[in-house]
């Protein structure tokens, strides 16, 4: 078990945008938490991103809106607690370093392009997929790409087994990385099942690498 816990050079700035966010998935995941199993279901298939409806889209089947809307909504849900839990600690650890280094407006506005990279990414590879994604892990993929860029050597407090070890941040998020991108590869040309959206993750990180390498040139 290898679990970042905190980074060891906090921003020291107030990231109230960052709190923001964890704050919104919070409160849609426990509005989730108060539907029943039947309204549940139609309120994830309504606001989680579905590849086909691009698709049909592009064929004239759907709206602009039904396709599209949710690549914003779909960030703001969770299939369960761990998942949430997951996402909203990389959120915590990660997010307060990039927004102090670009401004709190820039910090969501970057989150929210990086979320919607992430989808059209996954879009792209499953392009006629009826499953429903959603969570807010592609748009922190793209904060842990701009991490990486911005404090490559800050240290990350992690949990290896029962041990708490410190490891820098190049290493934590570009292993983490380098999984994602096994991953992805070893799925093309397989059939989508469900679980984990790794091309989203990979396409959210490189979007937020790219992000923060042309914000480090002005």
């Amino acid at each position: 078990m290898f679990l970042p816990l905190r980074d060891e050079n906090p921003s020291g700035k107030f990231a109230f945008v960052n709190i923001g966010l964890l704050a919104a998935n919070i409160a849609v995941f426990f509005y989730q938490l108060t539907l029943t199993p039947h309204v549940f279901k139609g309120f994830v298939m309504a606001n989680a991103m579905v590849p086909a409806r691009v698709s049909g889209w592009v064929n004239g089947a759907t709206t602009f809106e039904a396709a599209f809307l949710p690549l914003i909504t779909s960030m703001f849900l969770h299939a369960g607690f761990a998942h949430i839990l997951g996402n909203m600690l990389f959120l915590w650890i990660f997010g307060d370093n990039v927004e102090a280094e670009f401004g709190h407006l820039q910090y969501l506005l970057f989150y929210l392009v990086c979320g919607v990279g992430a989808g059209l990414v996954h879009i792209a590879f499953n392009f006629h997929s009826h499953l429903p994604a959603l969570g807010a892990s592609g748009a922190i993929s793209g904060v842990m790409g701009a991490y990486i860029v911005l404090e490559p050597r800050n240290r990350i407090l992690c949990l290896l087994f029962i041990f708490v070890i410190r490891v820098p941040a190049v290493i934590v998020l570009g292993g983490w990385f380098a999984m994602q991108f096994l991953s992805g590869i070893s799925s093309l040309g397989n059939a989508v099942n469900g679980g984990v959206a790794v091309w989203a993750h990979i396409g959210g990180f490189l979007i937020g690498v790219l992000i923060a390498m042309a914000a480090k040139r002005h």
